[in-house]
This record gives C-alpha cells, structure tokens and sequence, in this order.
C-alpha cells in the first residue's frame, strides 16, 4: 500500500517528459509513423490480453500511482466501509426518534415568538400553532431507546443504535441542505462524502465502482441528481455511479449487438495505449482516471448482472428484507447494498425520495398519511440490512447512517385537523441513527421540551463527516486537496470528531 496522498493537486506545474514515439513521430514520413504505431498498439493489445486472461487483474492496479489503489490510511480504521440511507426531503424527528410529550400537552397553542424570533423558514410566516406527534413511543432494548410505532422492525435492533437527536446543518432548503450533507458545502462542485473515501483510501474491489448510488421513492419532491454524488474537483474516478433497478443497471455499458467480450478487450486496451501516450506527454492525472474508467467498465460487464440478480439470494433473506426481485424498491436496494459491501465497494449511498411532508394536501403531504407510508417502505429493510451484516459477519466492519437533510419543525405549516398535518423545513435540529464498527449504542444529545433548539451534545453535519473518517482511520484536518490555490477538505475549517459516538476499541459494538 502506498501512503495517503496529502494535498496532491491537479494545479502542480506538469512537466513534460520525453516520449519516444512523439519525438520519433516528428521525423518519420506519416507511412513508417503509421506502421511504427500500429506495431506497438497490437503488441499492447496482446500482451495486455494475455496478461488480463491469466492473472485476471487490470494492470494498472497493480501500480502505485493507479488513482484507486489502496492506501494507507492515518491511523488504524474501525470500520472499512459506509453504507448511507439517505431519507430526502427531511423526515420528522417529532413521528420518528425525538419523543416530546410536553408537545403534545401544548398542541393547538402558538409556539412563544421569542423562540423563533430571526429564525428563517421556508414557508412558515408569523407564529403558528404547536403541534404534537400523533404515534406512540415506546422504550426498546437494553438501551432503552424511544422509538416510534412508525419503526416496529428498526425497534428489534435498538441496542444496535446510536440515535443522535442532536443534529443540526446551515442550510434550511433541499438543494443546498442535501449539497451540504454530501459534501460539507452548500454549493455546486465539490466532492461527495463518497469520493473523499476513495480518494483517501482507494478500493478494495477490482470489479466494481469504490462509490455507488442507488434511489427509489416517489419522483415527486426534491430532487436527487448526479451533482449529488460528484467528485467536484477530485479525479473523476472517485464519482459515485449510479446503479439502476430496472433496463440495464447501468446506462451505457453493455456492448453493441454483434461486440464480442474480446473485440471490447482489444478496443479498450488500444485506448488505453493512446491514452498512456497522452498522459505521458502531458502529465494530467485525468487522462490515469479515463483509463481506470475504461478498464472498469470492461470488468463491470461481468459483475454487474451476477451482483444485481437478487433471485441468487435466498427466498428467507428475500423474505427478511421485504425485497421483490426486479422491483423498483428501498428493499431490493438495501439487499443490494449488502452485496455490494460483501464485494469490498468502499461507499454505497441510497436515496429514498418523498419524505418532504408540508401539509398541502391530505395524501402525498400529509405527515399523518405520507410519513406512514414512507416508513413502512424503509423500516423492515433497514433494520434487515442490519440484522444481515451481522449474520454474515459484515457488521463490526460497516457502519450504517441513516438520515435526511435536516428535520422538521414543532409548529404546523397549515391549519391542522385530525385527519391533516404538515411541518415546515427545521434545520436547527434533527434525529439520525448510525450502527456498526466502532458505534456506541445508545442516545446522544437533546433538544429542547418543544424539540426546537439542541440543548445537549450539539453534532452539526460537520462534526458528523469528521466522526466518519475518523471511524475508517482518516484524520479529517489532514485529509486535504489543493484546488486554485487552496486547500480544501470535507470539513472545510471546522468538524471535531464526536467522542461520545465512538465505543471504546475493546468494546462490542453491539448491545
């Protein structure tokens, strides 16, 4: 393994070294050149198929300077790899994870204007009314965890948890709020959580992408799109690709009608000379991220369709994630999401859209009708994946997030009845839960008897993105990429890695 890059950069003078066939190409009449060239692109495409047949490895890999090679990390890791769920639209901590019974006592009153004075909202005007949550909690487990009747299944692997009720971020609409839970920053460019793990620690997987994306969910809501799971200024080899459920699952790959596997061979070994002759002549790391993508497409028209074809499980564990074989569904992709951490994939993120629940109409908006629906698709396959890393002996190397952009507020959006509500946008406080290597069961933090403001063990989306290094051996202050002239890191200037999350190197991670 070759140590950790530390503030490599894509702005470093290139130097150009001496390449033969360039400075040969430059005194031999075009026919000599021609004939010169071809000679050394089908020795490539030889040599390299030979070698790629035998010993089954890109050749490249094997090199130091490869752009995912495996690296160093600062300090031992607890865990080796993340599995994110990530709930768009920002669900109600109040139905969920934050029980406030004082909430439910005031309902129906105004919320005190001093509380909320200078505080912006997306839609909120004025003071509005409270309002309570209208599902029970109960207590769970050894650690006893309040959970909500919403999550019957996640409430069996209680002592699985680390909930935190004390999150909260910068930003209080979707775009930035997602962009800000992705990627440290509120604007466009910059890399995802996903691409800062690869570039600091490379893959493990020669078959398959170190970053994947998978969505499900209604299309309706806020968005989800490839700006999301960017490398930014990173070498695009560490973008996160996108896996679809349905057609082929992932767009382009396949090979024309009447392409055979070794003509693609041959095809992509005479581009990978063309682009080594390029690289060598000016030096830019992008051109090594281009041929990685080749090679790994190549690889990936083997893997892919073993890896997506969930009928190869089991019908009990199908059975256990609620899953359906070539649906469109956050079960199918939790399952799959196992298997792509069981085949060394660094970062697999999922998308479950429609949690945005502002009360403008009584089905799709509603918190009493959307949220409901909402958890029953994510409940029993979350707290499945769980249940299933553990069987498999994957757990105590995963961790586990699950959580949306920010949460929602104690006050109503509209005017509630019994049969309709809705919260506004609240990012000043919100629930997440993670588990696996290196957690501590439990609860952290606390908010205020109204759930408005964190009171106790504040963990801003920062301190969570430093936490998550931390636990995959990356110091997040040393973690850095120099770009027009700055030093950039996910963190940017802040972040602390929060202790009270971590257990102890000794202890379980499970209760």
């Amino acid at each position: 393994m070759r140590p950790l890059p530390r503030g490599k950069s894509l702005d470093r003078r290139r130097t150009r070294r001496a390449n033969t066939l360039t400075s040969s190409h430059t005194s031999l009449p075009d026919r000599d050149a021609r004939r010169y060239f071809l000679g050394r692109t089908a020795s490539g495409i030889l040599g390299s198929l030979g070698a790629a047949s035998l010993l089954n490895k890109d050749l490249f890999a094997t090199r130091a300077d490869h752009p995912l090679a495996i690296k160093r990390p600062h300090f031992a890791p607890r865990v080796k790899r993340v599995i994110f769920l990530f709930m768009v639209g920002g669900p109600s901590q109040f139905e969920l994870l934050d029980h406030k019974p004082k909430l439910a006592e005031l309902h129906g009153t105004p919320i005190p204007e001093d509380l909320i004075r200078g505080d912006r909202f997306a839609f909120i005007k004025g003071a509005p009314n409270l309002a309570g949550s209208s599902f029970r909690f109960s207590r769970h487990g050894q650690t006893g965890a309040e959970i909500s009747e919403l999550l019957p299944h996640l409430a069996t692997v209680a002592d699985d948890l680390a909930i935190v009720r004390s999150m909260h971020t910068d930003e209080f609409n979707h775009d930035p709020a997602v962009m800000f839970l992705n990627t440290g920053s509120r604007f466009t460019g910059r890399p995802a959580l996903g691409a800062w793990l690869t570039y600091g620690l490379g893959s493990e997987s020669e078959e398959l992408p170190g970053f994947v994306v998978l969505a499900s969910g209604e299309p309706e809501g806020p968005p989800v799109g490839f700006h999301h799971w960017t490398s930014g200024f990173l070498p695009t080899v560490h973008q996160g690709v996108r896996f679809r459920s349905h057609g082929d699952p992932v767009l382009f790959l396949s090979s024309p009608p009447g392409v055979t596997r070794r003509t693609r061979r041959q095809t992509i070994d005479a581009l990978r000379d063309l682009n080594q002759i390029q690289q060598d002549t000016v030096g830019d790391p992008e051109i090594g991220s281009r041929i990685a993508a080749f090679e790994m497409a190549f690889r990936m028209q083997a893997s892919v369709p073993e890896l997506t074809d969930l009928g190869r499980e089991s019908r009990s564990t199908i059975r256990q994630y609620g899953a359906v074989p070539g649906a469109t569904s956050f079960a199918n992709n939790c399952l799959l999401a196992r298997r792509l951490v069981e085949r060394g994939v660094r970062f697999v993120q999922l998308y479950h859209r429609h949690w945005d629940h502002h009360g403008f109409n009584a089905k799709d908006q509603n918190v009493l009708h959307a949220l409901p629906q909402r958890c029953r698709e994510v409940d029993q396959p979350a707290a499945a994946l769980i249940k299933d890393l553990k069987q498999r002996g994957l757990f105590d190397e995963t961790l586990v997030i699950w959580g949306g952009e920010f949460g929602r507020t104690p006050m109503v959006q509209a005017a509630a009845t019994k049969t309709r509500l809705g919260r506004d946008h609240h990012p000043g406080a919100f629930s997440m839960w993670l588990a696996g290597g290196g957690i501590q069961p439990g609860t952290l933090g606390r908010t205020d008897d109204l759930g408005y403001r964190v009171v106790d063990d504040g963990v801003h989306v920062h301190d969570l993105h430093a936490t998550i290094l931390h636990l995959l051996g990356l110091d997040h202050t040393a973690l850095v990429y120099r770009h027009q002239g700055r030093d950039f890191r996910l963190t940017d200037v802040a972040g602390k890695v929060v202790d009270k999350l971590l257990a102890s190197p000794n202890q379980p991670t499970t209760g």
